[in-house]
């Protein structure tokens, strides 16, 4: 039995880079009826946005999410050491939290970027935590996304580096990409249902492809092991609440899901 909605599980189009800042055109703003967030505080609530140069910052002032002017949003730790950036356009960008859920970066023609894929909880709200974590969770306080962490699904376009998961929307099952470069789901119990044969590639990151494969990738950017799931553009990876790992179609059809032990 599925446990995932489709249209919440498929990501937006995105794209990897870092560039140095642009200047800022007189025609940007953010999109109508969003507040700028107060800077003094340590989360963007629902309706908030960052316009370039922006931040929020932990309460302990250790941590601080920047959005750049050239797209992506990046949390900085102790020493202004960068901890995780999103994908980024190379133009203006700012970022937006949106009244439904989602994390939204947008360009300045207000054509959205990248998203954490967290529509369907109206009232979220992002915080910069006080332990360096960059989090997400509903008005009731569930969690929702992490920069360590998906729930439910990793979505089109999107990559899992050394020490992220996806985990399932009960807490039960976690697909963890190891830093030996290993893909694997394990139990709450931390025992492994399934793993891919990558062990040799620390360092590697596994990225849901926008043409349908999952791939994972050595540090030199080498691909080591894909499912057999490309010419499905938009399919999308679930960890379900059973324990299944399962790559569906973009109309939600599942295409591939491998034997588990266990």
């Amino acid at each position: 039995m599925r446990s995932l909605k489709g249209a919440a599980a498929r990501g937006l189009g995105t794209s990897a880079v870092l560039a140095a800042a642009l200047a800022l055109p007189l025609s940007f703003a953010p999109a109508a009826g969003a507040a700028t967030a107060d800077r003094t505080d340590d989360r963007l609530s629902a309706g908030e946005s960052l316009k370039p140069s922006e931040s929020v910052k932990s309460d302990n002032g250790q941590y601080k999410l920047i959005q750049q002017a050239q797209g992506n949003l990046v949390l900085y730790g102790p020493g202004g050491n960068a901890l995780w950036s999103s994908p980024a356009s190379g133009s203006p960008a700012y970022a937006t939290m949106q009244r439904e859920g989602n994390l939204v970066i947008y360009n300045a023609l207000n054509k959205p970027l990248w998203s954490t894929n967290t529509a369907g909880n109206a009232g979220a709200y992002l915080t910069v935590q006080d332990d360096g974590n960059l989090v997400i969770y509903s008005a009731d306080n569930r969690f929702l996304w992490s920069r360590h962490a998906y729930v439910g699904s990793l979505p089109s376009g999107h990559t899992l580096k050394a020490g992220q998961w996806v985990q399932s929307e009960n807490g039960q099952y976690q697909l963890v990409m190891q830093k030996e470069g290993n893909l694997v789901l394990y139990t709450k119990d931390h025992k492994a249902r399934w793993t891919t044969p990558t062990a040799d590639a620390p360092g590697a990151k596994a990225t849901m492809q926008k043409e349908g494969n999952l791939v994972i990738y050595s540090s030199s950017g080498k691909g080591v092991w894909t499912s057999p799931t490309a010419g499905n553009p938009g399919a999308y990876l679930a960890v379900q609440d059973e324990g299944n790992v399962v790559i569906y179609s973009k109309d939600d059809k599942p295409l591939w899901s491998p034997k588990q032990t266990g």
